[in-house]
């Protein structure tokens, strides 16, 4: 099952992950306040394979992933469709602008397990 974990700078994520479940996989919404900045944290806690983060700029939380555990990133996305290419071209760590939607989960999910075969 793949695991995705959900890190909103403002606390949500609750739509985005029950898109995750609708595509059969498992969300990890990590709680709270600058939720983003922990990100790849809990993706290293629950041997994650994809992490999605959410905050005005849509880049912090992705960043940070990046930076402290080497996972490739992509940030500043606007739109669900850049999301679905940035899996396509190998990413695992998606940094958006606040999008909690559950679309948006399920068609990450639906574009990684396209990939993986």
């Amino acid at each position: 099952m793949i695991t995705v974990v959900i890190a909103d700078r403002l606390g949500k994520g609750q739509n985005v992950a029950k898109g995750v479940e609708a595509a059969g996989g498992k969300a990890v919404v990590v709680p709270g306040m600058g939720a983003d900045m922990r990100l790849g944290d809990v993706m290293q806690q629950e041997n994650a394979d994809l992490g999605i983060s959410f905050c005005g700029s849509g880049g912090a939380g992705a960043l940070t992933a990046a930076t402290k555990y080497g996972y490739p990133e992509r940030h500043g996305m606007r739109s669900i469709d850049e999301g679905v290419t940035a899996i396509n071209d190998g990413k695992t760590v998606l940094g958006f602008g606040f999008m909690d939607q559950e679309e948006l989960g399920k068609r990450i999910v639906e574009a990684y397990l396209k990939k993986i075969g």
